[in-house]
């Protein structure tokens, strides 16, 4: 094996082998500065399945942001594979430290810990790189889907199969489970093209969580960015590994599932987490990266602090060339070795943070500009979740053509709609457009606004029409965590109740968002259990809540409202006026939009603001693909309260969506028609079509 470590400002490296299962190495190699940063050697007679670890010698002064500690095993940032446990690694500091969980010393009088702490550390294995990529290629190539066509699932590998009655026992909340057919079918049968996974890279707990006695169900704080998290393998039974057969296993288990959806037309993107490591701030583990040189991986601020622009103690370092090689090396690895089709990246603000600007957003850093011109990576989906917690951290609209964004702007716009807080009909109206005022800049199409109602990260459907107001005692922090606008309501009752009114109130909100949401121009993004009722008793931050809170009951899932939906996204499919790939201009002889008031006139200019008005209908006519339109569509959004009559364009319309009466029609169904007028009176969506001779756009 020849071995090859960048720690630039080491003063010494050594590779550390062991026996399977030893608590100390039986042998050390040291590594020779080779140039640039880099420490190498070659060593025989070592192969595949070979536990290493290794040890970084050098200056120990905090205030320089050196904290070598030779003392300390560390994990090769590289790594293909690991094994042993990581239940409590969060309190592996490299600092002598007498409680880790309630450190109290400054950080500057930090002393470097000189017991060895290899017994207690994961061992990294030498993989065959060669034979991994061989297994990838084997997987069922990518689904051919069209832009204008996804329809992305964001889901938890555990939380969407842990409690499936479908599935054996053994295999519940674990890869293996997400391929089986009744999980398979059920994706198909919502239209799902794209299956988001939340972080599947194996991660750890923090420490408050370990001195809660909770763990990170999440998985935003990653240990190894090359595996996946063994806690979601049937082959370990959701341990960690004992052997290096037992890391193929879990590969080979990951790959099963990726040639599986990929078979069943589902594209597989993965949530990534690189702003951050598992590190985080100067009271927590000493694991890698710190421990191979701070001052080089990390964006370090002053008194050698690292700057903190994600909130969890630490920012990567990415204006600097290794970590950028190693976060693309990562994603290649991904999508070459596991067959994986794209990634959402969190906090993806921090990855475009350019040292040279003072650590300022630019959308063509080094890294960003690497991801889309890279052979392997430039057509591969990739999602950013546009901002982070430091400054100027919101930048909705900022990553260029190419890249998707999470739009919290639909997010709060429609909520505010339906839900009784002051949305206008212009703020809608926008939203609908997939955010043009955001997006329509820079060649970005609309396709760009990845629209959400509901996402991991806040209350989900049943909870946003059932909570005024959070409820989060269970994560251990007195309620203090979790966002508190939630631009939510309750129907009149928090929380679980038996009264039929608020009940028929709750699902009329539910069928019109998610109607909104699948009627919507943009890529839209369903959260995984809203299609089943399924409720978080009004956690809105249940990262740590691996139990029933977030484990979908599917013995107890709504049939009509998962119907509904899937019905929705086939409408979707069907009616290109619902999916329309080009910005709308609303210009020429029959304009591909018009936004009509109740009267069935133009929208006079100051109504779009008026807040006491919330019935908004737009009239669509466009073609499949630029085609000449076959049709015309009626959209209207009703959140007024009482009864409206809503003048039609002349000519009969026939209803394909009623939202308040869980009402779709496709095609081949029998639906009601409607001339003159339409009568609203309760809050609902509807659409409503009418056939047009391709030759003249006009009815016939």
């Amino acid at each position: 094996m020849h071995f090859s470590v960048w720690a630039p400002d080491a003063h010494g490296l050594d590779v550390c082998l062991f026996e399977p299962g030893a608590p100390v190495e039986h042998r050390r190699v040291a590594l020779q500065p080779a140039g640039d940063g880099v420490w190498s050697a070659f060593v025989p007679g070592i192969g595949a399945g070979q536990p290493y670890g290794l040890r970084a010698s050098g200056p120990w002064q905090p205030e320089a942001g050196h904290r070598f500690n030779p003392a300390h095993l560390l994990l090769d940032p590289w790594a293909l594979a690991l094994v042993g446990n990581t239940e409590r690694l969060a309190l592996q500091t490299g600092h002598a430290c007498a409680d880790p969980l309630h450190p109290t010393q400054a950080w500057n009088e930090h002393q470097p810990d000189p017991t060895d702490n290899a017994a207690h550390l994961p061992r990294c294995v030498v993989v065959d790189a060669q034979a991994e990529l061989a297994a990838g290629r084997a997987i069922a190539p990518r689904p051919a889907v069209a832009s204008d066509r996804v329809v992305i699932y964001e889901a938890h590998v555990k939380a969407l199969t842990r409690l499936h009655p479908l599935v054996p026992e053994h295999q519940r909340g674990t890869y293996a489970a997400l391929a089986h057919p009744a999980v398979v079918q059920h994706l198909q049968r919502l239209g799902i093209t794209t299956v988001c996974l939340l972080p599947v890279h194996q991660h750890i707990s923090e420490r408050h969580l370990i001195e809660r006695g909770l763990n990170n169900h999440w998985g935003y704080n990653t240990l190894n960015a090359f595996t996946p998290e063994p806690a979601y393998a049937a082959a370990t039974a959701g341990e960690d590994p004992i052997l290096a057969n037992d890391t193929a296993a879990v590969r080979a288990e990951f790959r099963r599932m990726v040639d599986t959806l990929h078979r069943a037309g589902i594209e597989v993107v993965l949530d990534v987490v690189f702003n951050h490591t598992a590190e985080s701030d100067l009271d927590g583990p000493t694991l890698s990266w710190r421990g191979l040189g701070q001052n080089r991986w990390y964006a370090m601020g002053e008194h050698g602090v690292p700057h903190n622009f994600t909130g969890t103690g630490n920012t990567l370092a990415f204006s600097e060339p290794r970590v950028q090689q190693w976060v693309l090396d990562s994603l290649r690895w991904w999508v070459q070795a596991f067959g994986v089709d794209g990634f959402r990246f969190d906090l993806a603000v921090s990855l475009g943070r350019d040292a040279a600007l003072g650590h300022a957003f630019n959308p063509r850093s080094a890294l960003l500009s690497a991801m889309a011109h890279d052979p392997v990576l430039r057509n591969v989906r990739l999602i950013a979740e546009p901002w982070d917690v430091g400054p100027n951290g919101y930048q909705l609209g900022g990553f260029e053509a190419g890249w998707l964004e999470w739009n919290d702007r639909f997010r709060d716009g429609v909520r505010a709609f339906w839900l009784g807080h002051h949305g206008t009909r212009g703020e809608l109206a926008t939203r609908l457009c997939a955010s043009g005022d955001v997006f329509h800049q820079r060649g970005r199409r609309p396709v760009a606004s990845v629209n959400m109602v509901t996402a991991h990260d806040g209350f989900n459907l049943a909870d946003l029409t059932a909570y005024q107001h959070k409820h989060n005692a269970a994560n251990g922090e007195n309620n203090r965590d979790g966002h508190g606008h939630n631009l939510s309501a309750n129907g009149g009752v928090e929380g679980a109740t038996d009264d039929p009114v608020v009940l028929h109130r709750r699902g009329q909100w539910r069928r019109a968002l998610l109607a909104t949401l699948f009627c919507a121009q943009g890529t839209p993004q369903l959260l995984a259990g809203d299609e089943l009722g399924h409720s978080q008793h009004g956690n809105n931050n249940s990262y740590c809540q691996d139990n029933a809170t977030t484990w979908l009951d599917w013995t107890r899932a709504d049939a009509e409202l998962t119907d509904f939906v899937a019905r929705l996204a086939a409408l979707r499919r069907q009616h290109p006026g619902l999916r329309h790939a080009r910005w709308f201009e609303g210009t020429g002889n029959v304009p591909d939009i018009a936004w009509l008031d109740t009267d069935g006139q133009p929208l006079r200019p100051d109504a779009w603001q008026a807040r006491d008005r919330h019935t908004l209908t737009a009239l669509v006519t466009v073609g499949e693909g630029g085609a000449p339109p076959r049709e015309r569509l009626l959209l209207v959004w009703h959140a007024d309260h009482g009864r409206a009559q809503l003048q039609l364009p002349p000519g009969d319309w026939g209803v394909l969506l009623n939202s308040a009466r869980a009402r779709v029609v496709l095609p081949g169904e029998a639906g009601d028609s409607a001339v003159g007028h339409l009568p609203l009176q309760e809050a609902s969506v509807w659409v409503l079509v009418q056939p047009l001779h391709a030759s003249s756009g006009h009815p016939p």
